[in-house]
């Protein structure tokens, strides 16, 4: 005899609540939304955000996750000081920055932000720094005590490491570390350089490659691999560096284990070249890995240095929205590509809930990544 499961199947369970920790495959009633639910593998994709309300590129300030970012400073195309608050569906402006400001650095979160240095309108670099606490900026009362831009850094709001960056004309090595108070002058870099990459934190960081060039000079003279580590006193050049040299890449990790993926370099010599190149940081060495599908620079990227995930950017001509996932050990062109192809934009978030927005020269657009993974969804019968 059949059994009478068999042939009408199980019942759904009905419960006022989803369950806290469903398998998949998993199916029920949902009483209090009045909602058949299930608990299902989603694919990985990008979905459309609210648009910025001013458009920008030339890398904004940015703070935050995905769901809870804040976007200020870049170029529309001269410097902006505008500010904006992400809460996962659409961006509100925000009391502006003081100082308006393209290519700063930043760090923080939605309601606990650091702006420093960078490029003003009249194209000199600034020293001023600024603190948001969810409400308004303020100038702190001293700045940076080397006026600078595209500047490596390491660490949160209220204890952070800037070193390097291009001061005028110059390529300076200053490093300064902030308290959340004020800067103080700390031991220089050996190597001083601009459009460099860090990681780590404050008394525990990561300085590696950059650039020693103008746009003057032809080619990319001057590209560096120089690595160097912070013990929260002094620096130490690592008797070995990048084996590839680059700027205008992606330094993901820590001070231990690193990442550094895509960028400009020097192929063949004397003419720029985006790079697909890829390479691991054990804490004492460099190691080149599997490349990206796609090589290109001024990317966006997220992640640690076994998990991580690379997005847009320049592949010359033109820019791309390619989305590559990386698993440790290799890079995988995610189907899921972006809607806008972009570079030198905003971004925020982790390999797997990230955000992507504005683009260079000025954009609006918005878009939020999703990786790959078991959720909730809610099941339709027609």
């Amino acid at each position: 005899m059949v059994a009478y499961t068999g042939i009408q199947g199980q019942n759904i369970l009905i419960v006022s609540s989803d369950p806290s920790d469903p398998t998949e495959g998993q199916i029920w009633y949902n009483s209090t939304s009045n909602l058949l639910k299930g608990y299902q593998f989603v694919a990985a994709a990008w979905a459309s955000g609210g648009n910025l309300n001013t458009a920008r590129g030339f890398t904004p300030g940015n703070a935050g996750t995905q769901t809870a970012a804040l976007a200020f400073g870049g170029a529309n195309p001269a410097p902006t000081a505008a500010s904006e608050s992400y809460n996962g569906t659409s961006w509100t402006n925000t009391p502006s920055l003081n100082t308006a400001r393209k290519y700063l650095a930043s760090c923080g979160t939605q309601t606990s932000a650091l702006a420093f240095g960078g490029v003003d309108p009249g194209d000199s670099r600034v020293s001023s720094t600024e603190l948001y606490n969810g409400t308004s900026w303020t100038s702190n009362p001293t700045g940076l005590g080397t006026a600078r831009n595209v500047i490596g850094d390491a660490g949160t709001q209220t204890a952070t490491l800037a070193f390097g960056g291009r001061n005028s004309t110059t390529f300076t090595a200053v490093t300064e570390s902030w308290n959340g108070t004020s800067w103080s002058p700390v031991s220089s870099l050996n190597t001083g350089r601009s459009g460099l990459e860090g990681a780590g934190t404050q008394t525990a960081a990561l300085a590696f490659g950059g650039a020693t060039y103008t746009p003057a000079q032809p080619g990319t003279t001057g590209l560096q691999t120089a690595t160097e580590l912070w013990n929260g006193t002094s620096w130490t050049s690592n008797p070995t560096g990048l084996n590839t040299a680059r700027c205008n890449f992606i330094g993901c990790g820590t001070q231990t284990a690193a990442l550094g993926f895509g960028g400009y370099v020097t192929t063949p010599p004397g003419a720029g070249a985006q790079s697909a190149v890829t390479e691991s940081w054990n804490g004492s060495s460099w190691t080149t890995v599997n490349s990206l599908n796609t090589a290109r620079r001024l990317l966006g990227g997220a992640g640690v240095q076994t998990a991580a995930l690379g997005f847009g950017g320049y592949v010359g001509p033109g820019n791309t929205g390619a989305t590559e996932s990386w698993n440790g050990t290799s890079w995988t062109t995610l189907p899921a590509t972006m809607a806008v192809v972009r570079n030198n934009f905003g971004s925020a978030g982790t390999e797997a809930a990230a955000l992507a927005f504005g683009q260079g020269p000025a954009g609006v657009s918005t878009e939020e990544w999703t990786g790959a993974a078991l959720a909730v969804r809610t099941i339709t019968t027609s």
